[in-house]
């Protein structure tokens, strides 16, 4: 079994036609979701949202990913050493 990891993934949604693709895909992973935090930034017409992952590598990875691949939307993910 792979140890568990904890991670930041910072997410910006440029396309909000986008959150519901967003939010359902964090429900998917929401076993592993310690916190979220959402600022909508309606001024620059973004979403920012932080969540932490406590999760193997690879499923913090595979979440990033899939997150970096809905159009409108970058994500990144942080690990602690």
């Amino acid at each position: 079994m792979e140890e568990k990891r904890l991670a930041i993934i910072g997410i910006f949604v440029s396309d909000l036609s986008r959150s519901e693709t967003v939010n359902a895909l964090l429900h998917e992973y929401g076993a592993h979701i310690a916190g979220r935090l959402g600022v909508p930034c309606r001024e620059r017409g973004v979403s920012v949202i932080s969540v932490i992952v406590d999760a193997p590598g690879t499923v913090i990875s595979a979440l990033s990913g899939k997150l970096g691949r809905i159009p409108g939307v970058q994500a990144k993910a942080m690990y602690t050493k």
